[in-house]
């Protein structure tokens, strides 16, 4: 964290921003099935800046998730922080750094734990690029490892600009069996996903869909970590957005997703994600 900070710091001194920009979003969660949660929020505020070939990201995340108590002693507050350094070698070659804090969690025993990332991509022509980035998290009872491969194809049809994504998240866990939050989880997992957005004059079209079992995973390129014991097996999303000004861009997305509390081997667990997004550059 401090290496990025300084990064940051001093690259910022030498050079001058080509262009910033802000972004806070809100999340309304709805749990079924659940043994653990009902309902729950999330508030997000982060940025980015432009540095020559450096690029900086950092987003702030707090949650508040109410719970069944029992089996949970008390409703539910995180604090997240998650860091992204970026370099562009100009020679299709890029690189980043990535790097996540769970600041605060009042009942999870992963409260503070904190994941690193470093990655290569390359652009293998001018509309497909590659890129690996492999993660390490330690938290206090047991470490996570995530690879993560992903590739992304840019066309276009007339007006319409496409990208087109698939990742695969490779996850290991070591020392998982000696607490109850993991020992009822598998020792590897292997999750892929495909991801689309379409871009029409100022308005902005996504989707995606992954399979495949994820626990402990680190999804959206590092600024999201799912810390609690829930084994994903489906995830499915849509999103829409247009762009007001040049300045101003306003997006709404939802997301499906079925786990299981492998704690409780509670199965068929339904989260909905209904996520508002606000975006200004400048």
């Amino acid at each position: 964290m401090r290496f990025l900070l300084f990064l940051c710091l001093t690259s910022y001194a030498f050079a001058e921003p080509i262009h910033s920009s802000i972004t806070t979003y809100y999340e309304n969660l709805e749990f079924k099935n659940s043994k653990q949660k009902t309902d729950g929020s999330v508030l997000g505020f982060g940025g980015d800046i432009h540095v020559d070939n450096s690029e900086y990201r950092f987003v702030y995340e707090h949650t508040d998730t109410n719970t069944f108590q029992p089996p949970l002693k008390d409703d539910l507050h995180v604090d997240k922080l998650f860091l992204r350094y970026g370099y562009d070698f100009k020679n299709g070659l890029h690189a980043n750094i990535n790097y996540i804090n769970v600041l605060h969690d009042n009942i999870v025993p992963t409260a503070h734990g904190q994941s690193y990332g470093a990655g290569l991509g390359y652009d293998i022509t001018p509309k497909l690029s590659a890129n690996f980035t492999q993660f390490y998290t330690d938290y206090k009872d047991f470490d996570v490892y995530q690879s993560d491969i992903k590739f992304d194809y840019k066309t276009q049809l007339d007006d319409i600009k496409m990208k087109f994504t698939s990742i695969t998240h490779i996850i290991h866990l070591k020392d998982y069996e000696t607490n109850p939050l993991s020992k009822n989880a598998d020792e590897d997992y292997i999750s892929s996903g495909l991801k689309f957005h379409g871009h029409y004059e100022s308005y902005h079209l996504g989707a995606a869909a992954y399979y495949g079992k994820r626990l402990f995973a680190i999804m959206d390129d590092g600024f999201k970590l799912q810390h609690h014991a829930m084994e994903f097996d489906r995830t499915y999303a849509v999103g829409f957005g247009k762009s007001f000004t040049p300045s101003w861009i306003a997006r709404v997305q939802y997301v499906f997703q079925r786990a299981e509390e492998i704690p409780y081997h509670n199965k068929n667990v339904e989260v909905e994600n209904l996520k508002l997004i606000l975006n200004y550059k400048f």
